[in-house]
């Protein structure tokens, strides 16, 4: 399927709306704008397998733009908009883009693209701009004259993603281009569709950033199956509800951080909005704490699913909201896949122990020009098992369990801590936002760990609040897994897309410990 076979029957249909700004499009309107935009890819010479970079915020054009791209055959890397100019450069000179689109919504990043391009962004040979970008032609503009009709030779494009960077340089997930006419099945979209029952009846709200693997996959879904997709541009708990009630939303997906500001409304703020429309709610892309789920299904009700998979597409676990409550704090059993828990040395570990998780399954890919990382995702023995990089365990019934990231884990004193676990305790404190843990050096235990914390009230920092977390913590954690240490911030570098940046905050805390030394 693919959002110009609902031309016929619901062209008038909105593909999608802005929540904020109202702004939206029809399915005839879209496939205008897409066809322009395909003409002018060929203008520029892009043929089938080049590659095209667009950092453009939540908008009607980054649609517009993904889907003409769609239809050349090109891989799409869409860049998360927080980050820097240098890298954001280099992501667009890793996934070899002859083109990149860049919006002036994005503010400094972009601005700073365009002005040091030459520097920045050498091998790009044509760059336009999205609402407002001074100094590059404007996409909408240059699309203007061109044919409303599609392109002669038209073949499927799909998104070459980025992991997120959260424990290293970020690296390109390739797989092959989708064979075919442009209006055929490309991976993911097929199972999506049928695993959720999407269809031209489905009203589906997505929250986070379009960058992010899980919103572009289900948004270009709803839209290949008919349906209507309701964008925020930017998350807030209470936009969000109000857009359920608005636009009578069927379906969304959110990340457990926002799970955790909607659980921190006013109750009067919480109960203010008619939520009956809403049947599905899935989360993925972080772990969820086990007492945030079940608040939100006794609050929402057996409607919250979840998900395990990275943008490699390697394998999938899945888990029902009846299956959670059986097993809380699960994130389900396989789907079309096997799960392997091994230890470092490849072996297979007994059931309930905590090794890396490795999946087996018929889905390969590649990280882009990093042939060791690519083979460091391998089992030593079986090359068709592959590892995102996480930890956990398997229960007696076969339900996986993620412990944290393996780079994340701290070894103190020769015992093995798993942030995940502490961070997810403090979030629950009624002071506590957000909660970052991880491991520093210490001379005697090898590392000791520590927590910086996010308030949503900096007056409360200080030693009066450490002593009360330090205390909240030994209350249900052995001492081993406390922090050492509190430190306070009013702003974590978590993105909207519900991954933390820990490598990142880690750094800038050693370096602030050595510059105060």
């Amino acid at each position: 399927m693919h959002p110009r076979d609902h031309l016929a029957e619901r062209g008038d249909q909105p593909a999608f709306i802005m929540a904020g700004s109202g702004r939206s499009m029809s399915y005839a309107e879209l496939e205008r704008a897409a066809n322009k935009g395909a003409h002018l890819l060929r203008q520029c010479g892009l043929q089938r397998g080049d590659a095209i970079a667009m950092m453009v915020e939540n908008c009607p054009e980054f649609f517009t733009t993904y889907w003409a791209a769609q239809r050349c055959g090109l891989f799409i890397t869409p860049i998360a908009i927080h980050l820097t100019a240098p890298e954001a450069a280099y992501i667009i000179g890793n996934c070899g883009a002859r083109l990149a689109v860049l919006s002036a919504g994005i503010g400094e990043t972009t601005r700073r693209l365009v002005a040091e391009r030459a520097e920045l962004m050498p091998a790009v040979q044509h760059v336009f701009g999205h609402n407002g970008m001074q100094g590059v032609a404007d996409w909408t503009e240059a699309c203007a004259p061109l044919p409303g009709t599609p392109i002669a030779d038209e073949s499927q494009g799909f998104q070459m993603l980025y992991s997120s960077g959260t424990t290293g340089q970020p690296k390109g997930v390739k797989m092959a281009l989708p064979e075919g006419p442009v209006e055929g099945e490309p991976p993911i979209a097929p199972q999506l569709a049928a695993m959720w029952q999407m269809g031209p009846h489905t009203r589906y709200l997505s929250p986070a950033p379009l960058y992010h693997a899980a919103p572009l996959h289900y948004s270009t879904a709803v839209q290949r199956m008919g349906g209507t997709v309701v964008v925020m541009e930017k998350f807030d708990p209470a936009g969000f509800l109000a857009a359920i009630e608005k636009y009578q939303i069927m379906m969304t997906q959110v990340v457990p951080t926002m799970f955790i500001r909607l659980l921190k409304l006013p109750e009067a703020e919480r109960t203010a909005h008619d939520l009956s429309t809403l049947k599905l709610v899935i989360h993925a892309a972080a772990p969820c704490p086990v007492e945030v789920k079940r608040q939100m299904i006794d609050w929402l009700g057996p409607i919250i699913y979840e998900y395990y998979a990275g943008s490699e597409g390697n394998g999938t676990a899945l888990i029902t909201p009846q299956e959670w409550l059986e097993h809380p704090g699960s994130v389900g059993r396989p789907v079309n896949c096997s799960v392997h828990i091994c230890s470092d040395d490849g072996s297979e570990l007994p059931q309930g122990e905590v090794g890396n998780i490795y999946f087996e399954s018929a889905s390969t890919f590649e990280y882009l020009d990093d042939a060791k990382k690519t083979q460091n995702s391998r089992h030593p023995d079986h090359p068709d098992w592959s590892t995102l990089g996480d930890v956990g365990w398997l229960d007696e019934d076969g339900y996986l369990f993620l412990a944290d990231r393996k780079d994340f884990m701290i070894i103190t004193g020769g015992v093995n801590v798993y942030p995940q676990e502490v961070e997810h305790h403090l979030v629950l404190h009624d002071a506590v936002t957000d909660a970052a843990v991880f491991g520093i050096p210490d001379p005697d235990f090898g590392e000791r760990v520590v927590a910086v914390v996010q308030l949503d009230d900096m007056a409360q920092t200080g030693d009066a609040l450490a002593e009360v977390l330090d205390a909240y913590c030994r209350e249900s954690l052995s001492r081993v897994k406390c922090p050492r240490s509190f430190h306070f911030t009013d702003q974590l570098p978590r993105y909207e897309n519900g991954k933390l940046y820990k490598k990142k905050l880690r750094e800038e805390f050693l370096a602030g410990l050595e510059a105060n030394a």
